[in-house]
Order: C-alpha cells, then sequence, then structure tokens
C-alpha cells in the first residue's frame, strides 16, 4: 500500500462526474499554524494562521464554476477543505513539488481536461476560470517575476513542478522545452499578488484586498 496516500480523498461518483472532461483547480495549502512566518514582524501567530485560511478560502471561491481541489500535508487542513465543499487531497510529508505532481496526476486520473494549480496567498485572486481552455503551459509569475502563482497544465503533458526561488524562470524553461504552446500572463485576475513580507500585505491592506 502506499502509505504517502491519506484517508481524506473521498471520490463520490458526482465528484467524478464533474470534474470528468472539465478543468480543475488544485490549490496546495500548508498548514495554517505554519504559514506566512515572514510576517511575524507585524502579525502574531494566531493572525498569520487566520490571514491564511482567509486567503486560502478566498482563493477557493475564485475557482467557482470550477471544480476545485486541495493538496495539504495534514488531517486538519484536510478536514477544512472537505468543508469549504471541496477534494481534499492528503499527502504528508512529500514536500510542496512532490505533493503538487502527485495531487496533478491524482486529478488526471479522475479525467480532467486540465489542472490549474493556483497558490492559496493570493487576495486579489478572482475570475480563475478565464485561464482555462488554453492548448498549451499558462504560467502567472508573482509580479517580481521569480516566484510561480499560477500554472495551467493541459492533460497528458508531463511536468515536473519546482517550486522556490526563482521558480519561474525554471517552469518557464521548462514550458519552453515540452513542444506545447506556452503563455505567460502578468498582472490578470489578480493573480501576480501573493502575500509574503509584510510590505505585500500592507499593500493588500491599503487596496481593500485584506481587510
Amino acid at each position: 500500500m502506499d502509505n504517502t496516500r491519506g484517508i481524506s480523498e473521498e471520490l463520490n461518483g458526482s465528484w467524478k462526474s464533474f470534474a470528468s472532461n472539465s478543468p480543475v483547480v488544485l490549490v496546495p495549502v500548508k498548514q495554517f499554524e505554519q504559514a506566512k512566518h515572514r510576517l511575524s514582524q507585524v502579525l502574531n501567530s494566531d493572525e498569520r494562521a487566520e490571514l491564511a485560511r482567509k486567503m486560502a478560502e478566498h482563493v477557493i471561491a475564485a475557482a467557482y464554476p470550477l471544480p476545485c481541489a486541495v493538496v495539504c500535508e495534514t488531517e486538519e487542513v484536510a478536514n477544512w477543505a472537505r468543508g469549504q465543499g471541496v477534494l481534499a487531497l492528503e499527502r504528508p510529508s512529500l514536500g510542496l513539488n512532490r505533493a503538487v505532481t502527485d495531487g496533478v496526476e491524482k486529478i488526471f486520473s479522475l479525467g480532467a481536461s486540465e489542472v490549474i494549480v493556483v497558490h492559496s496567498d493570493l487576495p486579489g485572486a478572482r475570475e480563475i476560470a478565464q485561464l482555462s481552455g488554453y492548448e498549451g503551459i499558462t504560467i502567472v509569475p508573482d509580479r517580481q517575476r521569480l516566484g510561480t502563482n499560477v500554472i495551467c497544465i493541459p492533460r497528458g503533458c508531463i511536468f515536473n513542478f519546482s517550486y522556490g526561488k526563482g521558480s519561474f524562470q525554471r517552469h518557464l524553461d521548462q514550458a519552453q522545452k515540452s513542444g506545447l504552446p506556452v503563455r505567460v500572463m502578468i498582472d490578470l485576475y489578480g493573480l501576480s499578488l501573493d502575500i509574503d513580507l509584510p510590505k505585500d500585505f500592507y499593500e493588500a491592506l491599503e487596496t481593500g484586498l485584506l481587510r
């Protein structure tokens, strides 16, 4: 038995039917209490956990009307995800890159036409479904063109996720070698502002993205 697979996958027939031949949004979500340590100068641990939870809920809402899944490490986050009405893929001890890869493979095995991987810390995210339908790979970097906030992968594409510092260029290089069309979308649908540093947090407050 593959013991990396959590018991929180409840793949009922209706979800399988809904996801079949449809784009699906996949949101990696870290344990809330462990999220956003770089904001420790401006928020205490409880406030950081609440911020991470609120932003993740916002991203899930922005995925509508597409089916959505959460990939996570803990049963606590998996239970939260089910409470949001989305599929929970519990992948303990894999790390972000392997967890996303495993989650994408699982969703494609259910018949999805495309997987849109969206980070959970995008308070301005909206209309994520508008990214779907492209025949190739879509990448939305952060505003510094360093990180990767969104990647859209069509069915049949084998992609090695490589998040971390400088991930945008690594992902772009890999996409360009895939033989598929590639598009990079900048500052679209509020997907380029991620909340990593105090300056990001204050900007989101000033612009009304966070309250």
